[in-house]
């Protein structure tokens, strides 16, 4: 069994292991990705989100590649997007990081001690982009959930596939139960990232996510993105919008064009070691 060098890191409780693979190829099965997700090596829980792999430098971006806690590959995470981004700055001592996802280039700005803004890019609303399995209006999804119909669904893609409800009371709704439901239903061909969404004001709300491929979760970046969007173009809220998870918040703008920039704090960069 080898031991690899890695490191821990976390955006508002949103948990990451980061390998460093620009100097050295590391690889890491999918099997072996579950069972890293689940167990306790060297006597620490290294419980996580994701597992993210930073590759060497091409063309002024550091290509990342990323992997749910289930050992699925996915395209996009906001909040790990900027643990990297700030991991890369402390190695490299500069502010900014351009990095590229298997979909998109993300423009990240170190702010502060400890802040971290991530330019995301556009969100993507056609049905068979975000995907959806047939045709339908994006912002007007309803699903049969054990005989309970969730109407009014807002979806759409912001690097991954996201459904938001609207909601008076977000924390209402189990989502141990109804989100792996919503997650694999039939209608969404890539599975869903959801959220239920609580407007406590113009430019306050408060979210209560299940992550694609990661279950119940302290928190997502592209869920705060997606919330914001969909918030924002139902006039729900202004273009300046805080979404709050249970450890803190992250501050979404949304400018005329609909480029996204995402903004809040990450961790300390923590050493560990993989049993792989």
């Amino acid at each position: 069994m080898a031991v690899i060098n890695a490191f821990r890191m976390d955006g508002l409780g949103n948990n990451f292991i980061i390998v460093d693979r620009r100097k050295k190829s590391i690889n890491i099965s999918k099997e072996k990705i579950v069972e890293l997700s689940n167990r306790v090596s060297f006597h620490r829980n290294i419980r996580f989100d994701q597992i993210i792999f930073i590759e060497k430098k091409i063309n002024n971006a550091f290509p990342i590649t990323i992997f749910n806690s289930d050992g699925g590959e996915v395209d996009a995470c906001g909040n790990g997007s900027r643990c990297v981004a700030y991991f890369l700055s402390k190695d490299l001592n500069t502010k900014k990081i351009k990095l590229k996802t298997s979909n998109r280039f993300l423009e990240a700005k170190i702010i502060g001690d400890s802040d971290v803004q991530l330019e995301m890019g556009k969100p993507i609303f056609d049905w068979d982009k975000i995907p959806l399995i047939k045709k339908l209006d994006h912002d007007k999804i309803a699903l049969n959930i054990d005989d309970k119909i969730f109407a009014d669904g807002f979806c759409l893609n912001v690097g991954n596939p996201h459904l938001i409800f609207f909601v008076k009371d977000c924390f209402e709704y189990d989502l141990k139960i109804l989100g792996p439901k919503i997650e694999n239903h039939e209608l969404f061909p890539e599975k869903i990232n959801v959220t239920f969404a609580q407007v406590n004001d113009k430019n306050n709300i408060t979210v209560n996510v299940w992550e694609r491929g990661a279950g119940l979760t302290k928190a997502c970046g592209t869920a705060a993105c997606a919330t914001a969007v969909a918030s924002s173009i139902k006039k729900l809220t202004k273009n300046d919008i805080n979404i709050k998870f249970k450890e803190g918040s992250l501050n979404i703008k949304i400018d005329k064009s609909l480029n996204i920039a995402m903004r809040g704090p990450v961790s300390d960069i923590k050493h560990t070691k993989l049993e792989i």
